[in-house]
């Protein structure tokens, strides 16, 4: 294995409380096949397996759904299925990932990417992200892939393009005018109107020491916990004992608001590939193959005289919707929900009562 391949770092830690309850604390959004036959996480790694070697693909997750994770990724080296004590947000996450691959190779270049994104066209995807990789190695950048928006979405960040940085495999790879938050929907179709601004994707391509030096340069007191892991890994010393005793007092913050919007180094790749962040029960629709009726179901499920409904069910238990319309209906083995699709934003706070349950432990 050469050192100059490219490294991929997953990161798995989201808890995906919109999907309960298929989605519980110990299995999360990420390690169900909620698209698809087997788990988004699965299929990230999958996706990422033609381009970079397994020993040079690292998942960071929580400490609770280590198992979980560990069980779906049978095909990397244990060590690299990292487990954070407590979640410190992404900017923590990918301090440490640069820690972890800057001491087997101290200008690795590496790729941060979500666990639970749905992306179709695999060629295309890979072609993308081998782009991004040959950017971030020509230069001190820090590269974004940006999704090009199809509606005005108010969920997404966006970023805004500049002129054109270079062009890598034919593709142009732009300067970064700026980031901005999650828009309202007026301010979106101006966005999309425009044509110079993507989504922010949450993925991200650079090198250990672009990485390092801003954290170093916008995120000091973050720096000087990290400091302590690389510290001990240069020594050789086990990793879990020093994040046991670092992670508790890093700072929590995400990598965005840390280093993108404040680095003026930051370039944007626009993606060629299909791309659903599957946020919500409803998103999960847009890849089913519906019935005559709008109908989308999953599992053993039934629909009579309805409209528009979305109906899965785990295991060999029957679910038969009748005369009703527009209804997300999910059964599992010990907790069922019934929600209008129009309402599926409020299933979290719905998450949040079920978690002062007495025994709540069980169905979360």
């Amino acid at each position: 294995m050469h050192m100059s391949d490219p490294y991929i770092v997953i990161i798995a830690g989201g808890k995906g409380e919109r999907f309960w309850p298929q989605s519980r604390v110990e299995r999360p959004k990420q390690l169900l096949p909620i698209v698809g036959d087997s788990p988004l996480l699965t299929q990230t790694v999958e996706r990422v397996r033609p381009i970079v070697p397994a020993d040079h693909i690292f998942v960071i997750t929580s400490a609770l759904q280590e198992k979980g994770v560990r069980a779906v990724c049978a095909g990397l080296p244990k060590e690299n299925i990292i487990a954070e004590p407590e979640g410190r947000d992404t900017a923590a996450a990918v301090g440490l990932a640069a820690a972890i691959i800057g001491a087997r190779d101290p200008n690795g270049v590496f790729a941060v990417l979500p666990a639970d994104h749905v992306i179709h066209s695999g060629k295309k995807y890979q072609s993308d992200l081998k782009a991004a990789f040959i950017a971030a190695k020509s230069a001190p950048v820090m590269v974004t892939i940006g999704i090009t928006p199809d509606e005005p979405a108010t969920g997404f960040g966006y970023v805004q393009r500049g002129k054109v940085w270079k062009t890598i495999r034919r593709k142009p790879v732009y300067e970064v005018k700026r980031f901005v938050e999650k828009p309202d929907l007026k301010t979106a179709k101006k966005y999309v109107k425009s044509g110079t601004y993507f989504w922010n994707a949450g993925m991200f391509v650079w090198s250990v020491p672009v990485v390092e030096t801003a954290i170093a340069k916008f995120a000091p007191e973050l720096d000087a916990g990290l400091a302590l892991i690389r510290t001990a890994l240069a020594k050789g010393r086990k990793l879990v004992p020093v994040m046991k005793k670092v992670y508790p007092t890093l700072q929590k913050i995400s990598v965005d608001y840390a280093l993108l919007e404040k680095s003026d180094n930051v370039v944007v790749l626009p993606s060629t590939f299909d791309w659903d962040d599957v946020g919500a029960w409803p998103a999960v629709a847009r890849h089913y193959k519906p019935d005559a009726a709008g109908n989308v179901s999953k599992g053993s499920t039934l629909v009579e005289q309805g409209s528009g409904n979305i109906v899965f069910s785990e295991g060999d238990h029957l679910v038969t919707v009748v005369g009703a319309d527009n209804l997300i209906v999910v059964h599992t083995e010990n907790a069922t929900l019934v929600c209008p699709i129009d309402k599926a934003q409020e299933i979290k706070a719905a998450v949040k009562r079920v978690a002062s349950l007495a025994d709540a432990h069980r169905f979360l």
